[in-house]
């Protein structure tokens, strides 16, 4: 009995000390927390500086909702065409065109843009098998006249040239991924197109100077008259029938207008590709790339009825560029008013006659 009172003594006392034990640490932490406290307190003169940042909503988003957030970051709403000419929203960091631009790029421009030159071309080769060649009716005469001086052809030949090498090397870069990448592989085509890119923009920029020249040479006699409705009421004598021309015929001066007109296009639109810190809207851009290709698309096919005219499609053409002069008797069908203007002669009068 006595044992038992004594073992359960010494526990309560036990238990008793544990707790003042546990006590006093917590004692002890909350006064060195209280101190610790007390050393980082700021000093009486120091300034509480406002950091500037007010509280948000609690909705990020403040009164916009997420499709309206996100509708105004990339530029607007895809789906409405007439964005395409408005301005851009303010914090906008995309545009709506993109897409459109990409779609009509690889849809259309890339998908059949090569099939107008090839167009062309079969027109004429069929035209070429029904009619042949248009001859000189009087045959060579073996006198000539002066048509083109030196400068004349040389600035002739020298946009050719120019415009040549910007063609093949513009349809590479337009056309490689869909027709040399599949036929010569990827290697020969990104080569290509690597070396294409440098030509092209280093001629491109010559190509203007080639323009400015023509222009310059070639813009007399190329103003319409009215004797060009009878050239195109008559389709040009293609399929029969004299037509009255004068120094450059109705076809002649469309042709060279169109490459005056769509060459500034081509021009102003290469100078923003080929330099496109110039504008801050990306839509420039991307408008520059569809006029540039539709351009370049133009030139090429019609380039290729004005090279059928002046070498297989004609007789006696060439020798104008060639040569700086042509037969007589060409001028006298083909350009009869300027035969007149030139020698102070009838067109139609016989050789020999008063």
């Amino acid at each position: 009995m006595q044992n038992t009172l004594l073992t359960s003594a010494r526990t309560s006392v036990g238990k008793l000390g544990t707790g003042l034990a546990l006590l006093l640490v917590l004692l002890m932490l909350f006064g060195a927390t209280e101190t610790y406290a007390q050393s980082v307190r700021a000093p009486g003169n120091a300034v509480n500086l406002d950091d500037g940042i007010e509280d948000g909503p609690s909705n990020a988003l403040g009164d916009d909702s997420q499709s309206d957030f996100w509708r105004n970051f990339r530029g607007g709403d895809p789906n409405d065409i007439k964005q395409m000419l408005e301005a851009r929203p303010e914090g906008a960091v995309l545009t709506t065109t993109g897409q459109h631009w990409r779609e009509l790029r690889e849809n259309y421009i890339r998908k059949y843009a090569g099939w107008f030159p090839l167009g062309v071309i079969a027109l004429l080769l069929l035209y070429h098998l029904i009619k042949g060649k248009m001859r000189i009716k009087g045959g060579f005469s073996g006198k000539t006249l002066p048509r083109f001086n030196i400068n004349q052809r040389v600035s002739h030949w020298f946009m050719a040239s120019v415009f040549t090498i910007l063609g093949v090397t513009g349809l590479i870069i337009l056309l490689g991924r869909p027709l040399i990448a599949p036929y010569l592989g990827k290697e020969v085509n990104s080569v290509l197109t690597s070396a294409s890119m440098q030509g092209h923009n280093l001629f491109g920029p010559l190509f203007i100077v080639a323009l400015v020249w023509m222009f310059i040479k070639f813009v007399r006699g190329n103003f319409f008259q009215w004797v060009d409705l009878k050239w195109i009421f008559k389709l040009g004598g293609f399929f029969g029938g004299h037509v009255s021309s004068s120094q450059f015929n109705f076809g002649e001066k469309s042709w060279f207008w169109l490459v005056i007109l769509v060459g500034i296009v081509m021009s102003g639109t290469g100078i923003l590709l080929l330099f496109p810190w110039l504008v801050d809207d990306l839509r420039w851009l991307q408008l520059s790339t569809i006029l540039h290709a539709g351009g370049a698309i133009l030139l090429i096919s019609v380039l290729f009825g004005h090279i059928y005219v002046g070498t297989a499609g004609m007789e006696g053409s060439i020798d104008s560029m060639l040569k700086g002069e042509v037969d007589e008797n060409w001028a006298k069908e083909h350009h009869d008013l300027w035969y007149e203007e030139v020698t102070g002669k009838s067109a139609t009068e016989e050789e020999g006659t008063s």
